[in-house]
C-alpha cells in the first residue's frame, strides 16, 4: 500500500514537471517572438508628443516605440519658430489736438503720431497652413543633416568622395555643429544617395538615365545603419518620368528609414538631353510622388515619409500652389543653387521663400560655394537667420 502511494506521488510529480516544462518553453518562445507582451516595447515622450527623438526608433525596424498623439499646440509653436518672421512694423496714426494759448487765447493745433490700437493683423507666407502630420513624423522637431552623392563618383558629392569611415566622421562633425547652433532642434544624420543618375548618353532604352544596381543601394543602407542615419533615394529621371521610376524603388521605400528625393534639374520634358538646359517638374509630378509614398505608408503602417524636391530656378517647379502635403508625407523644397553667400540667399528668397509649400531645405557645396576668392561656406548660425529657417541641410 505504501509503495503504491509513493508511486502515485512520483507519477504526479513527473506529470507536474512535464507540464511546468511545457509552460516554461511556451513562455520563452512567446518572449522572443512577441516581446511586447512583456513590456519590452520602448516608451518615450518626444518633443511635441509625436516626434521620434531617437532616430534608432526609425531606422531599426525591430524597435517599435509607443507614441502619443500629436501635440498640435507644440507643433504650431515650432512651425512659428522655424518661420522666423521679422517683427511686424508698428503702424502709427496721426492725432490732432486743439488747445488754447493761455497768453493769446488763440486755438493751437498740435499733431502727434501714436501707435494704432489695435495694431493691424499681419499675414505671412510662413509658416504654411497645411495638414498636420501623422504620428511619428520627423519634422519639424528634428533637423536633418545629409551627405549627398553617388558611390561611383568622387565628383558628384561628398558621399562618394571619401572612404566610408572618413565620410561618416565628417558627417558627424556637421551634425554636431548643427546641434550646437540649435540645440532645441536635434540634428539627425542622413545619406542622400543619387539612385537614378541622369547622363549624356542615351543608355540602353534611350532615356538618358542610369539606374544604380541594388547592390549599391544596399551599401548605402549598410553605411547608414552604422550611424543610425536616414537614407534618401534621389532620382534624376532624364527622359523617363516619376511614374516609371519611383515604383521601382518600392521595396526600399517600404523601409521606415528610407525617404525620397526628386531632382527637377534633370527631368527633361522638352526633348533636350540632360546638362544642356535645366529641367522641370510640375505639381502633378510631385503629387504623384507624395501619393505613392502615402500609399506605402498606409499599407505598411509606417511613420510619415519625407519628400525632398530640389530647386534653384523659377521654372524648375511649376504650379507650386497645387502641391499637396499629406499627413503621410512631409514635403521639403530644397534650395539647390551654388555660389557666393549673397547669391545663395537671393536664390532662397526668390524661389523658395516666395513660393511656400511646407518645409525648406538648403544645400551647401564644399567646393562650388567657395570658388570665388574670399568666400566661405555658410555656417549653421548664418542659415538660422534665414526666413524661414531650413529644416533639411544637405552637403555636397
Amino acid at each position: 500500500m505504501k509503495n503504491k502511494f509513493i508511486s502515485k506521488i512520483q507519477s504526479t510529480l513527473r506529470s507536474t514537471f512535464f507540464w511546468f516544462f511545457v509552460v516554461l518553453l511556451f513562455v520563452l518562445v512567446l518572449f522572443f517572438v512577441t516581446p511586447e507582451f512583456f513590456g519590452s516595447v520602448i516608451s518615450y515622450s518626444p518633443p511635441g508628443n509625436t516626434i521620434i527623438k531617437n532616430i534608432n526608433e526609425i531606422v531599426n525596424p525591430e524597435v517599435k516605440p509607443t507614441v502619443l498623439p500629436l501635440d498640435t499646440v507644440a507643433y504650431d509653436k515650432k512651425m512659428e519658430e522655424l518661420a522666423n518672421n521679422p517683427p511686424d512694423p508698428i503702424v502709427y496714426q496721426t492725432v490732432k489736438t486743439v488747445t488754447k494759448d493761455p497768453k493769446t487765447g488763440k486755438s493751437v493745433t498740435k499733431t502727434t503720431k501714436v501707435p494704432l490700437d489695435p495694431q493691424p493683423v499681419r499675414t505671412h507666407l510662413w509658416p504654411v497652413k497645411t495638414v498636420y502630420p501623422n504620428v511619428g513624423a520627423i519634422l519639424p522637431f528634428n533637423r536633418i543633416v545629409a551627405y549627398y552623392g553617388n558611390l561611383y563618383s568622387k565628383n558628384m558629392g561628398v558621399l562618394g568622395q571619401y572612404p566610408e569611415t572618413e565620410m561618416l566622421q565628417k558627417l558627424d562633425v556637421e551634425v554636431k555643429k548643427w546641434n550646437e547652433a540649435d540645440p532645441s532642434t536635434p540634428a539627425i544624420p542622413a545619406l542622400h544617395y543619387i539612385t537614378i543618375v541622369a547622363q549624356e548618353n542615351l543608355g540602353q532604352d534611350g532615356k538618358y538615365r542610369a539606374r544604380m544596381p541594388d547592390s549599391e543601394i544596399d551599401k548605402v543602407l549598410a553605411m547608414a545603419a552604422k550611424i543610425n542615419a536616414l537614407v534618401f533615394l534621389d532620382i534624376q529621371v532624364g527622359f523617363s518620368n516619376v511614374e516609371t521610376e519611383i515604383p521601382l524603388l518600392e521595396k526600399y521605400l517600404k523601409m521606415p528609414q528610407v525617404h525620397l528625393g526628386i531632382d527637377p534639374e534633370f527631368s527633361m520634358k522638352t526633348g533636350i538631353r540632360p546638362g544642356k538646359v535645366v529641367g522641370t517638374v510640375d505639381a502633378k509630378d510631385i503629387n504623384f510622388a507624395a501619393n505613392y509614398l502615402a500609399k506605402i505608408v498606409k499599407e505598411n503602417n509606417l511613420p510619415p515619409k519625407i519628400l525632398i524636391v530640389h530647386r534653384y530656378t523659377q521654372k524648375m517647379v511649376t504650379n507650386y500652389k497645387e502641391i499637396k502635403p499629406l499627413p503621410e508625407v512631409q514635403i521639403v523644397m530644397d534650395m539647390d543653387g551654388w555660389g557666393g553667400q549673397a547669391k545663395k540667399i537671393n536664390t532662397y528668397q526668390q524661389f523658395v521663400f516666395k513660393e511656400p509649400v511646407q518645409f525648406t531645405g538648403f544645400k551647401l557645396f564644399y567646393k562650388n560655394d567657395v570658388l570665388t576668392p574670399g568666400t566661405t561656406l555658410m555656417t549653421p548660425n548664418q542659415l538660422l537667420k534665414l526666413n524661414p529657417r531650413p529644416i533639411y541641410i544637405q552637403y555636397q
